[in-house]
C-alpha cells in the first residue's frame, strides 16, 4: 500500500495458473514479449544503502538528491524519465498489483467478479480475486510494458499481502505466494527487477524471487528483523517510516536499510536518514 492502514501448494497453484493464461508475457505488447529475460547478475537492482526517494503525489521534483527514484508508472511522463536517466538516476516503477485503484486508465479492464471490498483508508482502491491469474497476469503485464517503454529498471509491485487482509475473498497464503512469484516473473521476463513491497511473513519463502525489498515502517511495526533474509543476500532494503523523527535511522542503519522519513502523501518531501 502506498501508507499500510492499521494494519511444493505454491508452485502447483502458479504452474496450473500460467496454464490456464499461457505464459505469463500474454497481454504484453508484442515488443515486451520480444524482450528476452536477463540474468539476475544483467537486471540492474539498487544496492544496500543506495539513496532513494519515494513520490507517488505532486508535481515530480526531479531535482531530489537520491540515486534512486520510485515514481508512478502511469504519471510519470516518458520526458520525466528520461531526464532523471539522463541525470544518471535508476528508476523503480511503482504499480499497484493487488487492487484496483478507480482513477487508472485500464480501470475498465477489470471485471467486476475479481473486484472485492474496498480498501481501508484508501476509498478509491478495491481488492483483487488474486486468485484469477488468467485475468489479471496481462493486465499487470500490459503495465509493466509501459515501465519498460519509459525506460525504467525495477518495478514496485504493491498490495501484495491481501491475504492478510479483508478482501472480500478467501484468500490464502499459498494464493498469496503463487501471486507474488508470476508477478516477478512478469518483471523479469521484462528485463525489470522487482520489488518485494511488505508481506513481511512471507519473505522466507520469496526472498529468492525477489531483488530487494521495499517496507514501509517496520520500525513502528517491530518488524524489521524479519528483513535479514534479504540482507543477508546481500540485497537491498528501502525502507521508509511515516511518523515522528529520525531516531529510527540508527536501527536501519544497523541493519544496512536504505530509510527516510516521509509524508503519509508520499510528495516529493524527504527527511533520508
Amino acid at each position: 500500500m502506498k501508507a499500510r492502514p492499521w494494519s511444493v501448494v505454491a508452485g502447483l497453484a502458479v504452474a496450473f495458473a500460467l496454464g490456464a493464461c499461457g505464459t505469463p508475457d500474454d497481454g504484453g505488447s508484442p515488443a515486451a514479449r520480444a524482450v528476452q529475460a536477463g540474468s539476475a547478475d544483467s537486471r540492474w537492482s539498487p544496492a544496500p544503502t543506495t539513496s532513494w526517494q519515494w513520490q507517488l503525489s505532486g508535481d515530480l521534483d526531479l531535482d531530489v538528491d537520491a540515486d534512486v527514484f520510485d515514481v508512478d508508472y502511469e504519471r510519470t511522463t516518458r520526458a520525466e524519465a528520461e531526464a532523471l536517466k539522463d541525470d544518471g538516476r535508476r528508476l523503480i516503477c511503482y504499480l499497484s498489483a493487488g487492487s484496483l485503484e478507480d482513477f487508472r486508465a485500464d480501470a475498465g479492464a477489470f471485471p467486476p467478479a475479481v473486484l472485492g471490498d474496498v480498501m481501508s483508508g484508501w476509498p478509491d482502491e478495491r481488492w483483487l480475486d488474486i486468485r484469477r491469474m488468467d485475468v489479471l497476469l496481462p493486465i499487470m503485464a500490459a503495465r509493466m510494458d509501459t515501465c519498460v517503454a519509459k525506460g525504467f529498471d525495477a518495478v514496485e509491485p504493491d498490495n501484495v499481502d491481501g491475504y492478510l487482509n479483508a478482501t472480500g475473498f478467501p484468500l490464502t497464503a499459498a494464493d498469496q505466494l503463487a501471486y507474488n512469484r508470476a508477478a516477478a516473473e512478469l518483471a523479469h521476463a521484462r528485463g525489470l527487477s522487482v520489488a518485494l513491497k511488505n508481506d513481511v511473513d512471507q519473505i522466507p519463502d520469496l526472498v529468492d524471487d525477489f531483488d530487494f525489498a521495499i517496507n514501509e515502517e517496520c520500525v513502528r511495526y517491530a518488524e524489521c528483523g524479519l528483513y535479514e533474509p534479504f540482507t543477508d543476500a546481500g540485497k537491498a532494503v528501502l525502507h521508509v517510516e511515516y511518523q515522528g523523527s529520525l531516531s529510527f535511522c540508527a536501527e536501519a542503519e544497523r541493519r544496512g536499510f536504505s530509510s527516510m522519513l516521509k509524508p503519509l502523501d508520499l510528495g516529493a518531501s524527504r527527511r533520508p536518514c
